[in-house]
């Protein structure tokens, strides 16, 4: 059928057409204009693709989660730190990247620049304030001469209230006033000032050792605070202190230890359990690699890479067939390496909270790892990435504890109470005396109410999420180059 609209106006759209193509034939003769060229997208300065470089080059090699890293063009990233944070697989909570690999290499070996106390941060459910609690204390401190014990509340710090975006300055600043007391029916009693200048410090982590003797039994208390290479002598004089004295039973206190070397962990361990077992130097716990890296040491059979040992050469053995572990949200790393290594082979009790669900490891890489000359990398020697690079899994093969290891008995940490850690009326230590003996400690009980809160972080110096790290001590960093 024809359209009745195209019979209407048959000139017009005649004269149209004609227009139409007299344009197009004009449009012949002349050049068709280029097209503007689009600016050139500005680069990074040359410092920066050098480190993002670096970091590529790291997290695309021996990153556990190698294969999901994405591909992104370093030239444009202006921020070496964002660009890393961009390539972390969404499980990984720990891989870090640092730019004063001098002072995370000191915090690992346990010198640190600090006040010398452990804080959690919490915040109350009515007035929404925060407050600082005191967990421990180290001796010969800046916070142990201000006269601050553990239970005691920091409420103020430099004149001013806490607030999300100062606290931890608690931990981090040079210098600090503070308003602290103790929670009682009511308020607040006992209110002091103090005030404090950070120091740099050597930090023992084998900080209490004490002897109970309860219900017939002679049991050991040992509070370690970080596993630290640098003090397995420390640890040695501990239980050789315990071994003199014929303790029946032994209490490791981890409540508060982020974690830290293998080797510490490996050493502990092989002081404790079984002799037999140690003796035979059984596996402890095993290593897997990304996909690349676990079939080169195992081609190469290089079991120092594929897991730890127990070591029969340790200095003591206290041949224990059971052992009492105190833990928390703080417990993490090698403190969970130490409890789930040895549970296959004695008995592990675990009293408290429930830990923080650390079942990875990782290694401090830095330039001068994957470079042969220093020319190449001198500009840029203070930069070093922390990435995960394996799992472990004991020797039954558990692993991937997410959530953490729930408690056999559990215990809630007592923050609030002044009580000291190694006294036998401490919450965790009270119920643990009793799970040994069956025989209840006789305290006072606390007619303090406590408004609700909840504790929403902790910590001990700026390092604090580093410190969750479990550091490989003999990695092969020579074929890297």
């Amino acid at each position: 059928m024809i359209n009745s609209e195209n019979k209407k106006y048959p000139l017009i759209k005649f004269l149209f057409l004609i227009v139409l193509l007299s344009g197009l034939t004009v449009g012949c003769d002349d050049p068709v204009p280029e097209p503007d060229p689009e600016p050139e997208k500005q680069k990074a300065p040359a410092l920066t693709i050098k480190i993002n470089e670096f970091i590529e080059t790291v997290m695309t090699d021996v990153y556990l989660w190698y294969d999901k890293v994405p591909a992104i063009d370093i030239r444009y990233e202006f921020d070496s730190k964002a660009y890393f944070n961009k390539l972390l697989f969404t499980e990984d909570k720990w891989s870090f990247v640092t730019d004063d690999v001098k002072k995370l290499e000191d915090s690992f070996e346990g010198k640190e620049t600090s006040y010398g106390w452990s804080l959690a941060f919490g915040r109350f459910s009515d007035t929404k304030n925060i407050f600082a609690l005191v967990e421990f204390i180290y001796p010969n401190t800046p916070a142990d001469k201000a006269g601050a014990k553990r239970g005691d509340m920091i409420y103020e710090m430099n004149g001013a209230p806490i607030t999300d975006n100062n606290y931890r300055d608690l931990l981090s600043s040079d210098n600090l006033t503070f308003t602290y007391g103790q929670y009682v029916a009511g308020g607040i009693t006992n209110t002091k000032t103090g005030s404090m200048v950070a120091l740099e410090l050597n930090l023992d982590p084998v900080q209490f050792t004490k002897i109970i003797e309860h219900g017939g039994r002679k049991i050991g208390y040992l509070f370690y605070a970080q596993f630290i290479t640098n003090y397995n002598a420390s640890l040695d004089a501990a239980l050789q202190y315990f071994l003199d004295n014929q303790i029946t039973d032994l209490v490791l206190d981890l409540r508060y230890n982020p974690g830290g070397t293998t080797v510490a962990a490996q050493h502990l361990c092989s002081s404790l359990a079984p002799v037999a077992e140690v003796n035979a130097e059984k596996r402890l716990v095993n290593f897997q690699w990304n996909d690349r890296y676990q079939k080169y040491w195992q081609d190469r059979n290089d079991q120092n890479q594929l897991g730890i040992n127990f070591v029969k050469t340790v200095p003591l053995k206290m041949g224990l067939t059971k052992l009492y572990v105190l833990t928390g949200p703080g417990s993490a790393s090698a403190s969970e390496l130490t409890i789930t290594g040895l549970k296959p082979y004695m008995n592990v009790r675990t009293l408290g909270e429930t830990t923080y669900g650390k079942y990875t490891a990782s290694i401090t890489l830095k330039p001068e790892d994957f470079y042969e000359k220093e020319s190449e990398y001198k500009d840029f020697d203070n930069w070093a990435v922390q990435p995960i690079i394996l799992k472990y899994a004991n020797s039954l093969g558990i692993t991937d504890f997410k959530e953490g290891f729930k408690p056999d008995v559990p215990v809630e940490d007592d923050l609030f109470s002044p009580i000291p850690l190694g006294d036998k009326t401490e919450a965790m230590l009270k119920a643990t005396l009793k799970e040994i003996t069956g025989v209840e400690v006789v305290a006072m009980k606390s007619a303090v109410k406590v408004p609700d809160y909840t504790i929403f972080d902790r910590g001990f110096s700026k390092f604090d999420a580093n410190k969750r790290e479990l550091l490989i001590d003999n990695f092969d960093k020579d074929f890297l180059k």
